[in-house]
């Protein structure tokens, strides 16, 4: 199956959005109660600040859905666009993506999120938190990411054999 770079893309963002949704809505939900529309809102309040999340309701629980998913696209795309360039990514998938998956972690935790709406942390984060946060990102962001990037990488290197072989059939000269 041919898989385009724009398919690998939304497919493998609508991996890591439902892996990483999943666990929060799961994992939020068994250790503290937190409901998945509260889950969301927190995800809002990176944008709409803590209050106005909780007092948005359903609507802010939408938006917090929507930027979760275009946050997906975003680490996707990046893991995508940068494997263009460093082609190790796509031949060892596994080990770049769940690597990818942790730097994604860090750099949400101790940049992303203290820099929005929501501010600095005030209390640490406590340590089933945190590697349940990193084996999420290392599994479930990280290494769908990297699989969708290869799946795309090879497609491409099939479609450009068979140019190629179709070209020399009709007796062009090969390209360098």
């Amino acid at each position: 199956m041919q898989l385009s770079a724009g398919r690998a893309i939304l497919y493998g963002t609508l991996v890591v959005g439902m892996l990483d949704g999943l666990d929060a809505i799961l994992f939020f939900g068994l250790r503290s109660g937190a409901t998945p529309v509260r889950i969301f809102q927190s995800i809002s309040a990176g944008v709409l600040g803590r209050a106005a999340s909780v007092q948005g309701g359903w609507r802010a629980a939408l938006l917090g859905v929507l930027l979760h998913f275009f946050i997906a696209f975003a680490v996707v795309s990046t893991f995508y666009v940068v494997s263009r360039r460093m082609r190790m990514l796509t031949q060892r998938p596994i080990l770049f993506g769940m690597l990818y998956g942790v730097v994604v972690y860090i750099v949400m935790n101790y940049a992303v999120i203290p820099l929005s709406a929501i501010g600095p942390r005030t209390a640490a984060i406590p340590l089933a938190v945190h590697i349940n946060g990193v084996l999420i990102h290392a599994f479930g962001v990280g290494l769908p990411s990297a699989l969708a990037a290869r799946a795309a990488a090879r497609s491409a290197r099939r479609a450009r054999r068979a140019c190629e072989g179709a070209a020399r059939g009709a007796g062009v000269p090969a390209s360098d």
